[in-house]
């Protein structure tokens, strides 16, 4: 009975949440359901509401104008090397600056501070003339290989690191384990919440990239994701079906990708807060 009162004195609570989740999911149903749709009944009033039958015919228009399977292999296998590399970077230098000293450490890691407040717009100039000069515009090199050092990334590996106790590094070290035993079998099996955290955000921020890819991939067969849709709006004509069609396909991975690692991702975000 007490439950039930409870709940009924916060009424309100649940409609405002129940308002929030269908305005939160409105508009990716409504880019599911254009997708289906011809461009000339998308944006008809009142709008239509379920699904159509022209999906088909949006997929093949959308596959002869981009070559999608192609463009979706490139997003896929850019985005997924790159967060591999870039956490496991991370993590070997969030462990240095957390668990060993050396001369200029503090030094170091305020520099990496200081870089996240740098626009990354100021190093597209230097960073395509460094491409142009190495011979790797229009390569995965040149995606994936110039932003490994992540600022961010390497400071929330920090802050986590941190929170490994060292009593059982210290104990791992007396048994006799080496520094990368100790790393992969005992500190990264303790941060997995963390690396989960960083992954997802690795992973979104390079699927959904799109001006440095714009800059150093000059052919179709190169594009990724946000390139490709990007060149589908035209000057005369836009064929919204199609756009909303990729922008679906596009969405996808990063919801699976997210779904897989979501129970980690808060314990992550948060694990640098607790200290030993």
């Amino acid at each position: 009975m007490r439950t039930f009162q409870n709940i009924s004195s916060k009424w309100w609570i649940y409609i405002l949440l129940m308002l929030g989740v269908i305005l939160s999911i409105a508009p990716f149903y409504w880019m599911v359901i254009s997708s289906t749709l011809p461009t000339g009944e998308i944006f008809r009033v009142p709008p239509k509401l379920f699904p159509g039958d022209y999906l088909a015919k949006n997929f093949k228009s959308l596959n002869e104008s981009l070559g999608i399977l192609k463009i979706f292999w490139n997003s896929l296998f850019i985005a997924i090397v790159y967060t591999f590399l870039c956490t496991f970077m991370s993590a070997m230098a969030g462990y240095a600056f957390a668990k060993f000293k050396f001369k200029g450490k503090n030094g170091i890691f305020f520099i990496i501070l200081c870089s996240l407040m740098i626009p990354s717009q100021v190093t597209l100039i230097p960073l395509f003339e460094m491409m142009v000069s190495f011979d790797w515009l229009n390569t995965y090199k040149a995606i994936i290989l110039p932003s490994l050092a992540s600022p961010f990334a390497i400071y929330l590996m920090r802050q986590n690191m941190k929170a490994v106790p060292d009593s059982i590094i210290e104990a791992s070290r007396v048994d006799g384990a080496g520094e990368l035993r100790i790393f992969f079998l005992v500190v990264l099996p303790v941060v997995r919440p963390a690396l989960a955290a960083v992954s997802i955000f690795l992973f979104m921020s390079q699927w959904n990239s799109l001006l440095w890819p714009l800059i150093t991939l000059n052919s179709k067969e190169m594009y990724t994701l946000p390139v490709a849709l990007s060149s589908l709006i035209g000057l005369a004509r836009i064929d919204y079906g199609q756009l909303m069609l990729g922008t679906t396909l596009s969405t996808i991975p990063i919801m699976i990708f997210f779904l897989i690692l979501q129970k980690h991702f808060i314990s992550g975000i948060l694990g640098g807060s607790v200290k030993e």
